[in-house]
């Protein structure tokens, strides 16, 4: 999250988006430095990802959402059914709701679906000319279906990486106008990377799964080679784009029923109707965990550029929020900022803040080589009690088990 991704074309509204940011930060080193003062709960950054990818097990698990933005393509009824497999059940305030189905759009060759005809269009000429291989993305013989398959049978739920992700990486280079400047941006990115630590491949792929990690890059190289960035298909190569990937997506969260929920908060109702919507809201939580569990949202990867240029904290300033229902992010002021003061966030999800400091610890140098040397991590570093035998165990567990 900390390097450089100054390696994608630009669209005039993101260069002014950008330019409107660095008013209100400045870089310093690896980190953001606000330039002015925020208050608690201020949205002090909007940004749209360069590139952004649904996981390929909520994809196959029928989370209907938009190629582009990842906006939910079903609505808060829809969405609470499947996950809860119970077609009975009948939410109240569809005002509620603002998922448009009139405006849906497909490709008209590939089929593949969009939430509006601008979405659509904005795929066609980023990244999906080149994507768009002539059969329907129903057919399990599309190639890109091929490999994603493939990928799946590797890595199980949850994911934090997608294979789609570094696929659109490379149509984007395919499809931009000056492929010379994007591939020498992307290429000294890349480096960076490798000369940090050559052999970091992300904890999806690790050693263990050399063998795997060669059937997809080889399957890359057969149904989907760019000549102009040939380098990237080799075994280093390739694993330099899982590093990027693993060192620098952000994960994205988009859910109807969630939005639909957030909706219901500002309704104007009585205290008993009130505590009845709660209970029921309270009661289809419970359902949706005990039916699908982490299998919440229409969720994927995205990288984005002024986002990921702050650093990390144990006690971050700011959180990440998707509250628009798409791949737009939004970071929140966690409390009051003033001018000067470093913008941190966590890399980790709230279950890994809660854990210990060598549970965070050993996460944050796995995925993103660092040592944290936070306020929190600082004041725990001599606190043995916070470390506990089951986290080392689980931490054992975990380096067993498959990517």
């Amino acid at each position: 999250m900390t390097l450089s991704r100054d390696w994608l074309p630009r669209r005039p509204e993101e260069t002014e988006r950008i330019a409107q940011g660095r008013e209100l930060f400045r870089q310093i080193g690896k980190g953001l430095v606000a330039q002015k003062s925020f208050q608690s709960g201020d949205v002090i950054l909007e940004e749209k990802p360069l590139v952004c990818a649904q996981f390929s097990w909520n994809e196959l698990y029928k989370y209907k959402a938009c190629e582009f933005c990842l906006r939910s393509l079903e609505n808060a009824e829809e969405m609470v059914r499947r996950l809860t497999n119970d077609p009975s059940i009948i939410l109240p305030y569809p005002e509620c709701c603002d998922v448009d189905a009139s405006k849906f759009s497909f490709c008209s060759q590939c089929q593949v679906q969009y939430c509006s005809p601008e979405c659509r269009d904005a795929a066609w000429n980023s990244y999906h000319q080149a994507l768009c291989l002539g059969p329907s993305r129903e057919d399990p013989d599309h190639p890109l279906n091929q490999l994603i398959n493939q990928w799946r049978s590797f890595h199980y739920p949850p994911e934090t990486g997608s294979m789609m992700l570094i696929i659109k990486i490379i149509a984007m280079i395919m499809q931009a106008k000056d492929k010379s400047a994007v591939i020498s941006k992307f290429s000294t990115f890349v480096n960076s990377v490798i000369n940090e630590r050559e052999d970091i491949a992300h904890k999806l792929l690790g050693e263990q799964f050399m063998d795997q990690r060669e059937i997809l890059r080889s399957m890359l190289t057969e149904i989907f080679f760019e000549e102009s960035v040939q380098q990237w298909y080799t075994p280093e190569g390739f694993n330099s784009l899982f590093a990027l990937i693993g060192t620098n997506g952000q994960g994205i969260g988009s859910s109807s029923f969630s939005r639909w929920v957030k909706a219901t908060e500002e309704l104007q109702l009585g205290d008993a109707e009130k505590q009845q919507l709660d209970d029921n809201i309270d009661k289809l939580y419970d359902r949706l965990q005990e039916v699908s569990g982490s299998f919440l949202d229409c969720e994927g990867s995205g990288l984005y550029q002024l986002q990921s240029a702050a650093n990390h904290s144990c006690v971050p300033n700011t959180e990440i929020t998707f509250s628009h229902g798409d791949h737009t992010l939004s970071l929140v002021a966690l409390t009051d900022i003033q001018p000067d003061e470093e913008i941190t966030i966590s890399y980790l999800g709230c279950c890994g803040l809660d854990r210990g400091r060598h549970s965070r610890q050993k996460a944050l140098k796995e995925n993103y080589l660092f040592t944290c040397n936070c306020p929190k991590c600082v004041s725990q570093c001599d606190d043995e009690s916070i470390t506990t035998d089951d986290e080392e165990e689980e931490d054992e567990d975990d380096e067993d088990n498959e990517i």
